[in-house]
């Protein structure tokens, strides 16, 4: 195992131990007090610290600073005990005992006990301070979860028993449905950069089955690659910038932008010429508007507001 990174925190300032003076409950382990640790839930030390920081590049780390005895602090730190087993190795709980452990707790820059912190890659995101409802505490870690997988964080902590977590073991490829001939003509085509044959064997598709959604969607997509083949992207952003009136140049900048995808800025770019187009520019733009729907899918949210703007647009 390579030696663990050290923390990236700044440790300056103290921790509020208000909590000292508030009712008292038993420590961890004991009856009335929050349980123990184990299973998703371990407990911090200075030494082990510097590991926690390196294991949250694998997997989303909760920190819980509190005060263990604290009655407040352990019922929220029995809360989140049994919401880390219930998500199953999705997040690491990791308890700090502020009043032990002063320089871990100040690492965090918090004022006061108990407060979440969650560690996603090294870095620390606050969470919230103080007791709040398991639905909301809930809530907090999902949006936690997603954007941990946002950021490439999709490990799983390790099970307690050593065993892979459930949905963690390798999953077993479902085949690939076979295609229909012509598409399985198209796709292959495209594989082997011979865009005409695609074109012809989606066509031929369409011609066959009108209603045929993937075709027509395969096929402009396969007009846009075959459009933006030799472009020079350079070149057709110059030449869209001097000549911002030119439907081609502006059809041509739109074709990139979709493919390297910046959808709203195609669409955008495209919907913004109709206003002040003549007849001919107007049936050129809808044209590829109705392309770049079927490439980006009927059902993409970007696509319905496109479609009322462009339906305004005309009519």
């Amino acid at each position: 195992m390579s030696e663990p990174t050290q923390p990236t925190f700044d440790v300056r300032g103290a921790v509020d131990l208000s909590a000292l003076t508030r009712p008292q409950a038993p420590p961890p382990g004991a009856e009335g007090g929050a349980p123990a640790a184990g299973g998703y839930v371990v407990d911090v030390t200075d030494e082990t610290f510097p590991q926690l920081v390196q294991d949250s590049a694998q997997y989303p780390v909760v920190v819980l600073l509190w005060i263990p005895t604290d009655q407040a602090n352990a019922q929220i730190g029995t809360d989140l005990g049994a919401l880390a087993d219930q998500y199953a190795g999705r997040f690491l709980l990791a308890r700090v005992d502020a009043q032990a452990y002063p320089q871990v707790a100040a690492a965090f820059q918090v004022q006061g006990v108990p407060t979440v912190v969650a560690v996603l890659q090294g870095q620390p995101l606050p969470l919230f301070q103080g007791a709040a409802p398991v639905e909301q505490i809930r809530e907090v870690l999902d949006q936690v979860l997603q954007a941990a997988e946002a950021n490439g964080v999709t490990g799983r902590v390790p099970s307690p028993d050593g065993a892979p977590a459930d949905d963690a073991a390798e999953p077993v490829a479902e085949p690939e449905p076979e295609l229909p001939p012509l598409h399985q003509e198209a796709f292959d085509a495209i594989e082997r950069d011979d865009l005409d044959t695609a074109v012809a064997a989606y066509e031929k598709a369409i011609k066959q089955d009108p209603k045929d959604a993937l075709a027509v969607a395969g096929l402009a997509q396969v007009h846009l690659l075959r459009r933006t083949r030799d472009a020079d992207l350079g070149a057709v952003r110059s030449a869209a910038a001097d000549a911002p009136s030119d439907v081609n140049a502006q059809l041509a900048v739109a074709d990139l932008d979709l493919l390297g995808g910046k959808v709203d800025d195609a669409l955008g770019r495209l919907l913004d010429l109709l206003p002040g187009a003549d007849a001919d520019a107007k049936e050129k733009i809808r044209v590829r508007l109705l392309d770049y729907f079927e490439v980006v899918g009927p059902t993409d949210p970007r696509v319905g507001k496109a479609r009322q703007r462009l339906a305004i647009s005309l009519y």
